[in-house]
This record gives C-alpha cells, sequence and structure tokens, in this order.
C-alpha cells in the first residue's frame, strides 16, 4: 500500500511539473524571440482591419522559403500595436490552419 502511495505521489509531482513548465514556456514573451527560426524583414504595410502584415523578409527556413514581400496573418491582433511601415523587425512564421502566419515578431533596435 505504502508503495502504491508513493508511486501516485510521484506521478502527480512529475504531472504538475510538466503543466508548470508548458505554461511558463507558453508565457514567454516576443522580446525573448531567440529561436533559429527568426527572420529579418521590413514592414511594408500593417493593415489593422484584416489583422495582416506585409513584410520583406529574408529566407524562412522553417518553411523552405525564400526571401521575397509578401503578406502574413498575425496570430495575435496585438502583436500589430506599435509597428509601422519601414520598421525594422524579427520575426517567426509558421504555417497554421494552412495559412501563413507570424508568429512571433518584435523591433528591431
Amino acid at each position: 500500500m505504502k508503495a502504491l502511495l508513493t508511486t501516485l505521489a510521484t506521478t502527480i509531482v512529475v504531472a504538475f511539473s510538466g503543466v508548470a513548465a508548458a505554461q511558463s514556456l507558453s508565457a514567454t514573451p516576443p522580446s525573448a524571440m531567440t529561436t533559429a527560426n527568426a527572420v529579418e524583414g521590413e514592414i511594408k504595410k500593417v493593415d489593422l482591419d484584416s489583422k495582416k502584415l506585409t513584410l520583406k523578409h529574408g529566407d524562412i527556413k522553417n518553411l523552405g522559403m525564400p526571401g521575397m514581400t509578401m503578406v502574413f496573418r498575425v496570430a495575435d491582433p496585438k502583436m500589430l500595436e506599435g509597428l509601422k511601415a519601414g520598421d525594422a523587425v524579427r520575426f517567426t512564421a509558421e504555417r497554421v490552419d494552412g495559412a501563413l502566419t507570424v508568429t512571433a515578431i518584435e523591433a528591431e533596435k
């Protein structure tokens, strides 16, 4: 019985540790962007109404895409706040529900 309780307690601790780690990862702000998939680019247009961004960008290796100028959706419309045409940025993009989507972005300093 004691072994069963010890195993159960260990399982619960491990399960909650995984949840806490996942929550801390998802709360990482865009300013902490250190991913190998980050791309440099320049904002050409910010469209607040359609929640889209036109970016001139370098190669996006995780998508197998060469550098070009194109329109992206943004994962969160709040990402567009404070951005304007001409800003140099670093961003990450992924294919989300079939659409190319900026998942993190920060202005270059």
